[in-house]
């Protein structure tokens, strides 16, 4: 956790000390350790419903014990992986904290998984029980007989040859004695987007809460306030919405609002930030970018906090959110493996256009050049962290190849490629596979594509390459027009001339291709493969 009242980046890295306990259970120090402080106060406000429903940290903490009771008595034991696909919801928050007091793994699945794609993940994790809700346990009946690992169902609504999940918790006890877990224990296995080959199980341990802190607190401006609410529209089954915000706020005591719509949408979004009175939001660049031509039409919010991560935002998107959202963002980055590991933060100065903000204390964070050395300054090459932090992974489960593959001596390798400059802002150019090289130089997709959003005709853009005989690869263009637009000739003009006067002759797309959807990761990242291939 950051120290208090810091002057600067610098007073704070000096001061930056990391305490990692020896014994360390996320459940307990999201619910038990608030609720003996402030036990009547809102944990989880449930707007998924008409009636927003309100669960307190005492309540979480109770029923969170009672899952984990009632967990034991169907058979699942330390160290078992539990299978959570639930929509932002108090009953994803109570599975969640019980099976962290079990010492159990959890192995949370986006809501949006078919069939398929729950397979792989179940069997990748041998999951032995899964809690879902109706629509949830219908899409595993079509494929559980190929998992025979999977022994228990547990289920949200309706029971079936199902565990009911409310039933469970009445009948178990709340004296149950949580799992003495050291801070190194296996707690949750978080599954890889995919935008690199099938998605790999990222074993987490219990200290990856706790090295998170540091960046989520730069990300939502230090230490709470009376009022903080937060929310974000991000899928609690991810590193996004769980490590950067459910977990976080709950350790923090700070409320949280659980709410998520089917498909994210801009009005909805903005009505739920309003009714629900949220001040702090996480929020990825995608959602930021859909809701550019809502927000004019939004009553006055009163946000105190805006962290956001996934992809880089760009300076234009920058600037236009911090105008109608009256805040400036707090841009942070890192992956499933290793996270919150770089972060701009305005309260400390640290926000400079086109940069993700400096290296988070506690965190050593470098650009590696071709040949595995820290790059010169100004120099692109590949961000990679040291071993030795604590937000960094155990392994990739049952897969040790790629494990070794992801490291280069004492640092992870992100697979991302940045410059860092003179004053220490790490600035991001893109995914490895992403980078594009024409006529000699190296360019980025992200600020080409943070600059097509800002015209007026489009909603979504992904930029890729294409082979050229003469240029090597020229820029390319997928456009997804904002409704009511009509694709056209003039209108490619109008935008090659958009991206020209705005960043450079060389980086402006010789080949405009306009599209009826841009594909992304549950997570919000566009995949720019798609278009490659």
């Amino acid at each position: 956790m950051l120290p208090e009242s810091p002057k600067s980046h610098e007073d704070l890295v000096s001061r930056f000390r990391w305490n990692i306990p020896a014994r360390f259970n996320i459940g307990v120090a999201c619910a038990d350790a608030i609720a003996s402080l402030t036990p009547d106060k809102p944990a989880i406000i449930d707007y998924s419903s008409g009636t927003p429903q309100t669960l307190s940290f005492k309540q979480l903490a109770e029923r969170s014990s009672r899952f984990a009771s009632a967990l034991d008595g169907i058979g699942i034991k330390r160290g078992d992986r539990v299978a959570i696909m639930l929509p932002q919801s108090i009953e994803a928050a109570i599975a969640h904290l019980g099976i962290y007091k079990l010492g159990a793994i959890a192995v949370p699945l986006a809501m949006q998984f078919g069939p398929e794609a729950m397979q792989h993940r179940l069997t990748a994790s041998g999951a032995r029980a899964f809690i879902a809700d109706n629509a949830g346990l219908e899409r595993l009946s079509i494929i559980h007989s190929n998992l025979p690992n999977l022994q228990i169902r547990i289920s949200i609504g309706r029971t079936g040859n199902a565990h009911n999940f409310d039933d469970l918790i009445a009948k178990a006890s709340t004296n149950y004695p949580f799992a003495n877990t050291t801070a190194d224990d296996p707690a949750m296995m978080l599954f890889t987007s995919g935008t690199t080959g099938q998605p790999k199980g990222t074993l987490h341990a219990h200290r990856v809460l706790l090295g998170h802190l540091p960046g989520i607190q730069m990300a939502q401006g230090f230490m709470p306030q009376n009022g903080d609410r937060l929310w974000t529209p991000s899928d609690w089954a991810w590193a996004g919405g769980l490590l950067n915000a459910l977990l976080p706020a709950l350790y923090f005591g700070v409320t949280v609002v659980a709410a998520r719509a089917p498909k994210f949408e801009a009005d909805w979004a903005i009505d739920l930030i309003s009714k629900a009175e949220i001040r702090n939001i996480f929020i990825p660049p995608t959602a930021l970018k859909l809701m550019q031509s809502n927000l004019s039409k939004a009553p006055k919010l009163n946000i105190r906090s805006i962290g956001s991560a996934g992809e880089a935002l760009g300076g234009q998107t920058l600037e236009w959110a911090k105008q109608h959202f009256g805040v400036s963002i707090n841009e942070f980055y890192g992956q499933t493996e290793c996270n919150a590991i770089i972060s701009a933060c305005h309260e400390l100065g640290t926000i400079k256009s086109g940069s993700m903000g400096k290296a988070v204390p506690g965190h050593n964070v470098v650009v590696l050049d071709e040949e595995g050395k820290i790059a010169k300054t100004g120099d692109v090459g590949e961000i990679a962290v040291k071993n030795d932090s604590p937000v960094m992974f155990l392994r990739y489960f049952n897969n040790d190849i790629e494990t070794a593959k992801k490291f280069k001596g004492d640092w992870l390798l992100t697979g991302d490629r940045a410059l860092c400059d003179d004053e220490g802002y790490f600035h991001f150019v893109g995914r490895n596979d992403d980078i594009i090289i024409s006529a000699g130089y190296r360019i980025g997709p992200t600020e080409i594509e943070d600059c097509l959003t800002a015209h007026p005709a489009i909603e979504l853009a992904a930029v890729t390459g294409k082979a050229d005989a003469t240029r090597t690869q020229i820029i390319v263009a997928h456009i997804k027009l904002v409704e009511n637009e009509r694709p056209s000739e003039q209108l490619k003009l109008q935008i090659r001339d958009f991206v020209k006067t705005r960043l450079s002759a060389h980086e402006y797309p010789r080949e405009i291709n306009f599209v009826d959807t841009i594909p992304m990761t549950e997570t919000g990242k566009i995949i720019r493969k798609a278009f490659r291939s």
